[in-house]
């Protein structure tokens, strides 16, 4: 990533700030998320956009999701309009699908 694109300083502040949480529900994909309505809302905002002007396409499994990588954290939308977007997630970089993929340490996928 160059350092045009790397988070404003604005952002990696809120990125820093706020206690991510845990997603307890997904324990075989271990990763945290922030909500909209519990952090800044215009930071927020900035940081979707941010994610889906400089990141670029990824899988999980069959689904594709726009995903940016900074600091060894993967970050991600689950890929609603912006006005719809309520949830920011992020993983290790060694937790993403694309890593486990070539890893062979896939879980199976859910239906």
């Amino acid at each position: 990533m160059s350092d045009s694109t790397a988070f404003p300083d604005q952002l990696r502040r809120l990125i820093d700030a706020e206690k991510w949480t845990y997603a307890k529900t997904m324990p075989e994909w271990p990763h945290e998320y922030i909500l909209r309505g519990r952090v800044d809302e215009q930071r927020f905002v900035e940081l979707v956009q941010h994610i889906r002007v400089h990141g670029y396409e990824g899988r999980f499994y069959h689904q594709r999701f726009t995903f940016y990588d900074d600091f060894g954290w993967t970050y991600w939308t689950m890929g609603e309009p912006l006005d719809d977007t309520t949830v920011l997630n992020r993983c290790l970089e060694e937790n993403t699908y694309e890593r486990r993929l070539r890893a062979g340490t896939l879980p199976k996928e859910s239906t």
